[in-house]
């Protein structure tokens, strides 16, 4: 899990200052197509900066998450903490039995297109992490009933209002929420064997940080040395992504432009 802080102090919940005893998670997802947590944050250079003053630290909003899960600046997936977790949040509105913003956390999961499984199993994976960890420090049962639930599930048990989150999302890639609430108990468990899906997860997010950071100050000489001499060198005459992993057949080509010369 990666995660940061950035409370949305200029939110009316947040300025409202209620308090709750967390008693459950209730996970959401935004509705709209981008996948940045920036969207709904005012960011910085780690996150991400929003460019056009639509986030969610504002007055005159009647909503705030606890967390937003989603793309980083570098394209790698974590979370910002929004609230304190014992704020009461406004998330889910209010149901026939009541209102699930006086007893639980919740987050928001960006949403893509919902048809890209590589991000899906990145933000799945952030989710549950997220969750375990809030679940520890709650001591909460994520198996035992009511206490980790979606949007949707809250409508059907009366203490929110009727969205569908995350019931249109999970099961595009065969996931439900039983399935989400195991994986987190699992979790829990601090179990020692790593799934290849939870693996492979890791590296697309380590390969993705790399990929984004620039060139070593160090470097940057013998990088112009080679694009002078025209041995490495990408479109438009630079070197993209300078620390990225180098493949082996990639290595070959730079070789043969070696032998060339």
């Amino acid at each position: 899990m990666r995660l940061r802080k950035q409370y949305l102090t200029k939110n009316d919940c947040y300025k409202a200052g209620r308090t709750i005893r967390p008693l459950g998670i209730m996970i959401h997802s935004t509705g709209a197509n981008n996948p940045s947590v920036a969207r709904y944050v005012p960011g910085d250079d780690v996150i991400g900066r929003n460019q056009y003053g639509n986030d969610w630290d504002r007055p005159g909003l009647e909503k705030c998450a606890h967390a937003f899960v989603g793309r980083f600046a570098d394209g790698s997936v974590g979370t910002v903490q929004t609230l304190p977790w014992n704020r009461r949040g406004w998330h889910c509105g209010r149901g026939k039995n009541g209102s699930a913003n006086d007893t639980h956390i919740s987050f928001e999961i960006c949403e893509d297109g919902l048809e890209d499984a590589s991000y899906f199993k990145a933000v799945y994976q952030e989710a549950v992490e997220l969750t375990a960890s809030l679940c520890k420090e709650y001591n909460l049962d994520p198996l035992a009933d009511g206490v980790v639930i979606c949007h949707q599930e809250g409508y059907r048990r009366g203490i929110a209002s009727n969205h569908g989150d995350v019931l249109h999302w999970f099961p595009k890639f065969g996931k439900t929420m039983d399935d989400f609430r195991a994986d987190v108990a699992r979790w829990m468990e601090g179990e020692d064997e790593m799934t290849q899906e939870q693996f492979d997860t890791m590296m697309e997010n380590w390969l993705a940080r790399r990929n984004n950071q620039p060139a070593s100050d160090w470097a940057k000489p013998y990088i112009q040395e080679a694009i002078d001499a025209g041995v490495m060198t990408d479109i438009g005459g630079t070197i993209q992504s300078p620390q990225g992993v180098v493949t082996r057949q990639e290595l070959a080509t730079v070789a043969a432009a070696i032998i060339k010369r």
